[in-house]
């Protein structure tokens, strides 16, 4: 989530599961439109298919899109919002990453329905249905908070190390980008416990991460313009693929057999093919805006859809220009094809 200095792609030699037999060419993709939404940042968003309903985390409150309608409006009370994950039942699990809690919320009514103290800063979330589990990422504490959905409870925190991103889950194995390690860590949640890390040399500060279960590849989003592939099973860096720069999001299409990794400083969207001949491949680039680095698809559509806004010029080195008033939007990028 912060500029990374460009290092040098170190040798790695390829190991892939072979690929499923004539794979059908990758569909194009161009953005047809955007949703005006209200002021302010945003992070990480989710689409619930099944409510037809797209969230996005901001920094004060949740913003909830009806895709039917295109309307965005916003509800809640937050501490800088990261992470949204849609629940059964109507519910909405977000991390609040300024006051340590994870907040649900009823999305009928916007009201909150329970808080839970986690880990300093956490940030990523992801849910494991069918085990009725979420699993919070806490930055600056360093610790996994395992939490019970349904009770809406914490049942156990796992030390890893301080600098997590973004996860994804494995036959019970949760890996876990390190932004400042440069590194996926690898946690038995069953034992919870750490495993050797997995070093991503030439992958500067990881943040989005994927899983691929047919493949059983990891893509892992790299601030310097790379996106790493790594083998799960054997836990190494297959290769590097050339990605635009400040990217902060895997999007995995598994039925489309595509990944998506939205580039928010060159502002574009590359999209990776998950079952080419060699392995996963870079197979096209939308132009979309600067600053649109996270995203959610639409499984039911193949619709990705990439908050952003217009930005002022930046006042201070080093310092993320600001959104200008009345700018944010998310774009809707379609497949053509």
């Amino acid at each position: 989530m912060r500029p990374a200095l460009l290092a040098l792609l170190a040798a790695a030699t390829p190991v892939f599961a072979a690929p499923a037999p004539n794979p059908a060419p990758a569909p194009t993709y161009a953005v047809t439109g955007s949703i005006a939404g209200p002021d302010g940042g945003w992070d990480y968003a989710r689409v619930d298919s099944k409510a037809h309903r797209l969230y996005v985390a901001r920094p004060d409150s949740v913003t909830m899109v009806d895709l039917a309608k295109g309307d965005a409006t916003s509800w809640g009370t937050l501490a800088r919002g990261h992470a949204v994950v849609p629940l059964p039942d109507h519910r909405l699990l977000v991390t609040s990453g300024n006051d340590a809690t994870v907040r649900f919320f009823d999305t009928a009514s916007g009201r909150q329905i329970a808080s839970l103290p986690v880990g300093k800063k956490p940030d990523a979330a992801i849910d494991d249905e069918p085990h009725a589990r979420a699993y919070v990422m806490n930055g600056v504490g360093g610790t996994v908070s395992v939490i019970d959905t349904n009770a809406m409870r914490v049942t156990r925190t796992i030390a890893v190390k301080p600098a997590l991103e973004y996860a994804a889950l494995a036959d019970g194995t949760l890996f876990i980008n390190n932004e400042d390690l440069n590194e996926i860590e690898v946690v038995d949640v069953a034992q919870g416990k750490t495993g050797a890390p997995i070093a991503m040399p030439g992958c500067e500060g990881p943040t989005g991460l994927a899983y691929d279960a047919r493949r059983a590849m990891l893509v892992s989003a790299c601030s310097n313009g790379q996106a790493a592939i790594v083998d799960a099973n054997a836990r190494r860096l297959v290769t590097l693929i050339p990605i635009g720069k400040g990217a902060d999001a895997v999007i995995l299409d598994a039925a489309r057999r595509l990944a998506f990794v939205p580039c928010g400083k060159d502002g574009v969207l590359d999209i990776l093919a998950l079952d080419r001949p060699g392995g996963i491949a870079h197979a096209g680039r939308v132009t979309t805006e600067v600053g649109a680095r996270t995203g959610a698809l639409d499984p039911a559509t193949g619709i990705v859809y990439l908050p952003t806004a217009r930005f002022a010029p930046s006042q201070a080195a080093g310092a993320r220009p600001a959104p200008l008033p009345g700018s944010f939007h998310i774009l809707v990028v379609t497949p053509k094809g």
